[in-house]
């Protein structure tokens, strides 16, 4: 099976602004699988010091939810804060270097989301994601802005290139950034279905009632899953070729994308 099938699926994750520490219990009691505290984009820089303490502080009880904090990229005085907090798991910005990712690393033991955000980045995309980073994202934002376009079609193109380098390193499937428009579910739910198409799996969101169309994006079609079904039992008692009651041949490539269906189903049930 491929990384995608190996690693547990996450299907939504809520920013939450690091200085208003107000929202962190609605945050974590949403229903979203992961809640990421930003104490980058989200913080004026008079904040930052301020939110690294409510974070920190929040995070020194266990959490039912699986959080991750996106530090400012190079902070190492951020990282030694963090450090030896239980279940900590990092999303890093700007990611341009294996470096970036070794450091964080080594600083407090934590797993590595790497965060793709510029041309360089992109560039360097199979070598960050051999460089021991556990997930890689994409900040398409950002990317657009230093591309100088919004074409969908640069989009797909840096989101495959992305999404090809995880593959090859046996990373789990990327999740889809922010789609900023808060209020445009329909705007959502179309780039959300286009990214999984593209094999993305997940998004972040930016305001709970992002959550459900994300979900429900997702969500395998009860065709899909009966098709996923009937290969896996057509498959469990060979190991080369088996024939389905529709007549279509399957062999073992088709089990793995059997087995993503599958998995798809669980999370989004």
């Amino acid at each position: 099976m491929t990384g995608d099938v190996q690693h547990a699926i996450t299907i939504t994750a809520l920013y939450v602004p690091g200085d208003r520490p107000d929202r962190f219990d609605t945050a974590v009691g949403s229903g979203a699988q992961l809640v990421i505290f930003d104490l980058e984009d989200a913080v004026a820089p008079d904040h930052k010091t301020a939110a690294l303490e409510a974070v920190a502080d929040y995070l020194a009880t266990p959490r039912a939810v699986r959080t991750q904090v996106r530090i400012n990229r190079g902070s190492r005085a951020e990282l030694r804060r963090l450090a030896g907090l239980p279940g900590l798991e990092l999303r890093l910005p700007k990611v341009e270097t294996v470096d970036e990712v070794t450091v964080a690393a080594a600083e407090t033991g934590a797993p590595i989301t790497a965060l793709l955000e510029s041309a360089l980045g992109l560039e360097r995309a199979f070598e960050i994601a051999h460089g021991g980073s556990a997930a890689l994202a994409m900040g398409d934002s950002d990317l657009a802005s230093e591309l100088g376009s919004a074409d969908p079609r640069v989009l797909d193109w840096a989101r495959i290139r992305l999404r090809v380098a995880a593959a090859a390193a046996a990373l789990p499937a990327p999740m889809l950034s922010v789609y900023p428009a808060v209020r445009d579910l329909e705007g959502l739910a179309a780039d959300t279905v286009r990214g999984a198409a593209l094999g993305f799996v997940g998004r972040t969101a930016a305001h709970p009632r992002q959550l459900p169309v994300i979900v429900e994006a997702f969500r395998p079609a009860p065709e899909q899953v009966s098709w996923a079904e009937a290969v896996i039992a057509a498959l469990s008692s060979t190991a080369g070729v088996s024939t389905l009651a529709s007549g279509e041949m399957v062999d073992a490539a088709m089990r793995s994308r059997a087995g993503r269906i599958l998995a798809l189903q669980r999370a989004t049930a």
